[in-house]
């Protein structure tokens, strides 16, 4: 099969780690007989610098002639100032998700065994694996409701910003959730705060409709400061999370760290059509940018998230995944995962050493 790849490298790290990942794609060809064909995509800091924008005119239509985006990591210090919409690579990031329709982000939190060490739970919680997937909805929410900011005539400046849903929102990240708890261990916890918000009112009653749909599934409404609890006290109970945009990015960043480190874990963002955006869930780390420290291992992954859920190629995806661990397992590590005394190698030893895997 022939596939063409999108490559938004980004900033700081972004590009070492972009460059690991598609020398493993390169790689997956050559065993599979698949061929890949890149197109450089420019957004984020950069395009600031090149173009005056963050998300320049005509970014998503490029996407949109390819069959998966991979993403390394946009921003930093550099660009956080300005007020300028425009020139803040975060929007470049809200932009890409609403124009490609991506309403849905899978974020895996899996602690691999060779880095059990590194849980920062309770080793009788480790102990009993972690592995999840949190699907949050993109975006709807109040991410993307109406913003405002007004002056009061006794308070002060007063700003507000609305969180609204609707059924067919919620119905369509549902039955996602749903369709993937099917292929995992068949649970499904739906987090909301309905005993505060309407909108988690209208959410719970969505979901409630759409389990009846799903028989085969155990689904359970969690509170979300409940969730929140759950999660560092007994991670392994839960499969499938399924939440609305804002709770979603707090408790993927949660399950992140339990995991032992951000620099392992990836993440998929897609929606009905082609095609999908892959991204690593850390940052540019502009501070060790350019220094080969950085950990490739997330958007390693992010391509086998790539193969899973944009090419249906489930033993590609699983070729990256076992080569990652077997890698690990051998005792190879970079600065992040590194214990104290351990020599840790950089971003082109571990890819290389991940390819001499596959």
């Amino acid at each position: 099969m022939n596939y063409k790849i999108a490559l938004i490298k980004g900033d700081g790290i972004g590009p070492e780690v972009v460059g690991e990942a598609v020398k493993v794609m390169d790689a997956i060809g050559v065993k599979f007989g698949h061929t890949f064909a890149y197109t450089d995509i420019l957004m984020g800091g950069c395009a600031i610098d090149a173009v005056g924008k963050s998300y320049p005119d005509g970014t998503a239509e490029a996407c949109k002639t390819c069959d998966a985006v991979l993403l390394g990591a946009v921003g930093g210090p550099k660009w956080g100032h300005s007020t300028n919409p425009d020139q803040r690579p975060e929007t470049a990031l809200l932009s890409i998700r609403k124009d490609l329709g991506l309403y849905a982000n899978l974020r895996p939190a899996a602690l691999r065994p060779a880095l059990a060490d590194a849980c920062p739970l309770k080793k009788e919680t480790a102990d009993k694996g972690i592995d999840l997937m949190i699907v949050r909805e993109l975006t709807g929410g109040v991410y993307f409701g109406k913003k405002d900011r007004y002056p009061t005539p006794d308070r002060g400046e007063e700003a507000s910003d609305l969180m609204a849903y609707s059924e067919q929102e919620i119905e369509r990240i549902g039955r996602r959730a749903f369709e993937l708890a099917r292929l995992r261990r068949k649970k499904l916890a739906s987090v909301d705060k309905a005993n505060v918000l309407e909108t988690s009112r209208l959410w719970r009653q969505v979901i409630h409709r759409l389990a009846q749909e799903y028989p085969d599934v155990a689904c359970e409404d969690v509170l979300v400061d409940n969730a929140a609890m759950q999660l560092v006290r007994d991670p392994g109970q839960f499969d499938v999370i399924v939440t609305e945009n804002m709770f979603g990015d707090i408790l993927s960043d949660e399950a992140s760290m339990i995991t032992g480190s951000i620099g392992l874990l990836p993440s998929a963002s897609i929606g009905d059509r082609a095609p999908g955006l892959y991204e690593p869930i850390h940052g540019s780390a502009p501070d060790i940018a350019g220094q080969d420290k950085a950990n490739p291992i997330a958007t390693i992954l992010s391509v086998a998230m790539m193969f899973r859920y944009s090419f249906h190629l489930s033993g590609e995806a699983q070729a990256i995944e076992d080569a990652v661990d077997a890698v690990l397992n051998a005792g190879w590590r970079t600065a992040d995962i590194a214990k104290p005394g351990e020599t840790a190698i950089g971003t082109l030893k571990m890819g290389e050493l991940i390819r001499a895997q596959l």
